[in-house]
This record gives structure tokens, sequence and C-alpha cells, in this order.
């Protein structure tokens, strides 16, 4: 089946599904978005995605231009229009077509994107076995500049941290706020466990409030498993029990080795293999 791509209330084939290059989205970043995934064709926790959409759009003075409700009919359409069960959905607004210059105010017909297709960020065994991380350089978004909590379209403070990992050898990487604490992964969360307590950076350490972090958080809780959701540094991470990420695209991998530093036992242990199987269960149900 061809791939088929929405824009504004149409699905076009992939090869025509474009927008104007004076688009500023597109010019300047100037947009958000949500990454979502669907499970034998529901949509994980999409009330919660399209908050947090609407909430960095908010955060912006970005008006989406169809309501939420109207957002998530779009959403389930374009996936049975794809076929797809099991697959990663891209949400984006932008701000809309305008002049070169910055000014918002030039800019009109806000885009509406969503972009469906299947997806495996990382390969099996790295599940199994667990992956090795370094802490990079690039410092996280510093919140009063550009709040880490809005999901926009510029990721540039990611990607740069992302090629840093790559040269280190690494798929991902961890990324420290100002303050030199853990804030979190290029495009996921991290979790820590110490003495049977799972720990995570506070939303005001510079993260994304990942969706499937806070699936985590609530598995955790019912399993009578301690959470603190504290200021960490690297140090915690070094002298973790086990260490883990959590994102909408990679779920709940392990994390075996830090710049270098087995963790724990050098494989996953098994809060972390306990909290996988349970978000795969919840997320199949």
């Amino acid at each position: 089946m061809a791939q088929k791509v929405y824009i504004n209330g149409t699905l076009y084939a992939k090869e025509d599904a474009v927008i104007s290059v004076y688009d500023h989205g597109f010019l300047y970043g100037n947009g958000v978005f949500e990454g979502l995934r669907s499970y034998g064709g529901k949509v994980f926790r999409i009330a919660e995605h399209l908050r947090r959409l609407w909430d960095s759009a908010k955060a912006i003075w970005l008006e989406i231009p169809i309501t939420q409700e109207a957002m998530r009919r779009a959403i389930e359409d374009t996936l049975k229009a794809n076929g797809i069960d099991d697959g990663y959905i891209r949400v984006i607004v932008t701000r809309g077509r305008g002049t070169l210059g910055l000014d918002p105010s030039s800019t009109f017909d806000p885009q509406v994107i969503i972009i469906v297709d299947r997806l495996t960020l990382y390969p099996d065994e790295y599940y199994d076995k667990g992956l090795e991380i370094v802490t990079v350089s690039v410092t996280r978004n510093h919140p009063a500049a550009l709040n880490p909590r809005i999901k926009s379209l510029n990721y540039l403070n990611n990607i740069l941290a992302k090629i840093e990992g790559f040269q280190a050898g690494c798929v991902e990487a961890l990324m420290l706020n100002h303050k030199g604490e853990v804030a979190e992964c290029t495009g996921d969360n991290i979790f820590i466990v110490r003495d049977g307590v799972l720990l995570t950076p506070p939303d005001h350490a510079g993260i994304l409030k990942g969706v499937t972090r806070g699936a985590v958080i609530e598995l955790a809780e019912d399993a009578q498993l301690p959470v603190q959701q504290v200021p960490l540094t690297k140090h915690d991470v070094y002298v973790a029990d086990e260490c883990f990420l959590t994102g909408t695209a990679a779920e709940v991998v392990p994390v075996v080795k830090v710049d270098s530093r087995i963790i724990g036992t050098g494989v996953p242990g098994p809060i972390t293999r306990d909290l996988e199987r349970r978000f795969r269960q919840l997320a199949r149900s």
C-alpha cells in the first residue's frame, strides 16, 4: 500500500506531500510536533499526547487550526488509510507561510501534518543486552531560553548532542542541564535504580515530560516500587544498580554502560526487565 500523508484535511501520496519553502516551520523551526505510537490500531495515550501538543503550541503563541477531537479523528483516519496497526505517528503543526523575516505576524495558513510509518528505533540486541551511552558536552537548553517542555520543531540542541554521541560510538547520549545535573538523553528520558528505589530527574531539571516516562512511573507505583523524582548527578548514574531509558519510539530500553563505566552487573537488571514487560503489556492491552 502506497504511503499517504495528511496535510490540512487531505491525504496525499508520500511523494506529493509538500509545503511551501516560505513556511516558518521550515525557515525557522517555528512550530510544534508530537510523536505517538499505535499498537493494534489503537493510539497509545493519545489524549496525553494531544494535551502536550496543545500546551507546546500555547507556549509559543501558536493557534492550532483544528480541535483536539478533530486531530484525534485525523490521526486515526490516517492510520487506517495507511493500513498500519503497529506504527509510529508524527503530528506536526507549523506557523504557516510568511516572509523571510522573523516576524510571526506575517504568517498565515498554519499547516497540520500527520505522517504514519513503521519505525524500529533500536535493534533487538539492545533490548536483550542493553546499550551503552555517553555524556556529551552539549548542554540541554536552558529553560529560560527555550523550555525543553516545549516540543518544538527546533531540535538542533538534541541533534548536536546526538552527533557527539555518534562520534563517541554510541547511539544515544546523555545531556546535562545548565547546573551540571542529569537532564535526559537526546530522545529519551532516563531512569536509574539504586537500593530498590526508582529515580528519575524532575520536570524542572530541563526535561521533556515524556508520556512513556509517566506511564512507567505509574507502573512502578502500581508494583509498589518507590519512585523519586529528584535531581541526579553523573555520579548517581555511575553507581546505579540499574539504568534504562524510556521514549515513545524506544519504549523501555536498558542501559548497561555509561561513559565506559559498567552499570550494576553489566546486564539488564530485574527491575528494568519487569518494567519493560509491564509497559509492553500496558501498551498492547
